[in-house]
């Protein structure tokens, strides 16, 4: 999380990859974990991992916006995790869960995305070594993600929750002006379409953002930044404090 640049490697046949995650590995052991990876195409809501079902493969986000839900017995769903280039999808099956927690799927479109069989990611990270220590210290940061998110979402006003997701966003696809459905937007704030039209309203009349055709553009990033909660600078803290 955060504005910090990534470094950007390349896959065996030349494809870039700036997952983070991926990117801060030793050059050797990098060389030997890219030799699995392989590049898939996803479209905005496509499920990668639905709740209680096996994990297949795991998934190393490249750019874009990835939803980690969760769905209640009448079919209502809320956000309880958000991935992008900073981190993975899957990454419980290092834990020893074999099936996925919630269903994940694409949010925000941003390009290509990078997959490994499940086999062999057991396989890599059932040694001790950089790989395995790289994707245990993003395991804690999302874990302290998620336990922020719970309390930002029990204590902070829908503004300002608005303006935190907005902004990880903007990191996250690295450029001003992104793809976001009013829907999904609701399934992350865990409230209704009307209701997210309205705030995302209010902070185009505040100039920190314009909003037109399910498209968002940041206008004004500092006004955005300071009608975030304090939520995003923690979450930010934590990933940079652990490396990941």
């Amino acid at each position: 999380m955060g504005t910090t640049r990534t470094q950007i490697r390349v896959l065996p046949d030349g494809t870039p990859l700036r997952n983070r995650l991926l990117a801060a590995l030793p050059a050797d052991v990098y060389a030997s974990v890219a030799r699995d990876i392989r590049m898939i195409k996803v479209v905005v809501g496509e499920t990668l991992h639905d709740n209680g079902v096996r994990i297949e493969h795991v998934y190393f986000p490249n750019s874009g916006v990835y939803s980690v839900t969760s769905e209640m017995r009448d079919g209502s769903q809320v956000e309880v995790a958000t991935v992008g280039f900073e981190g993975m999808l899957g990454a419980n099956v290092l834990l020893g869960d074999g099936a996925a927690a919630g269903r994940t799927f694409q949010q925000v479109p941003d390009g290509p995305l990078p997959k490994m069989a499940v086999g062999r990611f057991v396989k890599l990270t059932a040694e001790i070594g950089p790989f395995r220590s790289a994707v245990g210290r993003y395991v804690q940061a999302s874990i302290l993600q998620i336990m922020q998110g719970t309390a930002c979402n029990a204590l902070h006003a829908i503004k300002q929750r608005c303006a935190r997701w907005l902004l990880e966003t903007h990191d996250r696809v690295d450029e001003d002006e992104f793809q976001l459905k009013h829907e999904f937007l609701a399934i992350m704030l865990g409230t209704t379409r009307p209701h997210v039209t309205k705030v995302l309203g209010a902070l185009q009349r505040d100039g920190a953002i314009s909003t037109r055709y399910g498209r968002i553009t940041v206008t004004d990033r500092k006004r955005l930044e300071k009608i975030s909660c304090e939520c995003y600078e923690v979450i930010a803290c934590h990933f940079k404090r652990l490396g990941a």
